[in-house]
């Protein structure tokens, strides 16, 4: 669903009592709870959450209606969603991951380059993926101002200037 933005997801069970890892997509991980309750992506099966904890690479808390390790082992993978319009509006600037992928990226001369596929981080700062038909394989382009002059989430695109060699050249390597 397009108005759902995913926060969270599910890590396994935590203990024997039906406490979960929960990976938080949040800046703040903590802010997870702020947008209970979540949902899986179709939106049939809501959680409230109360955190409990930490453990390694996650927090640990319980999900309303999880009582049991079993229960709480069974939703391991499960990615967790607010809808859009509860999340906070972002600065100039800055934009939810959910937003950018799916964009179309043109060079400065318009030319369709591809699509943004996914937004990584790596520690050294924001790529984006950028796949196309005329890619043999998918592009890191640096989410930076400089790689990235312009975000136009109205029109669905960004046009990108990336460095020299970054994408092929037009007849070379593509189709």
């Amino acid at each position: 669903m397009d108005d759902l933005v995913c926060v969270g997801a599910l890590a396994g069970a935590f203990g024997v009592r039906g406490e979960v890892r929960l990976k938080s997509f949040c800046a703040t991980p903590e802010a997870i709870a702020d947008y209970a309750p979540l949902s899986d992506e179709s939106g049939t099966r809501r959680f409230d959450v109360t955190l409990t904890g930490r453990a390694a690479n996650a927090l640990t808390a319980r999900l309303s209606g999880i009582r049991t390790r079993e229960e709480a082992e069974a939703l391991r993978g499960l990615r967790l969603f607010v809808p859009r319009a509860r999340m906070p509006d972002l600065p100039e600037d800055e934009f939810y991951h959910a937003d950018l992928i799916g964009l179309a990226v043109h060079d400065p001369g318009g030319t369709l380059l591809g699509h943004v596929r996914a937004v990584l981080n790596h520690g050294a700062g924001d790529l984006l993926e950028i796949h196309g038909s005329g890619l043999r394989d998918t592009v890191l382009l640096p989410f930076t101002r400089a790689a990235v002059p312009l975000v136009d989430l109205r029109e669905g695109r960004v046009v990108a200037d990336p460095p020299e060699g970054l994408f092929p050249a037009p007849g070379k390597g593509r189709g």
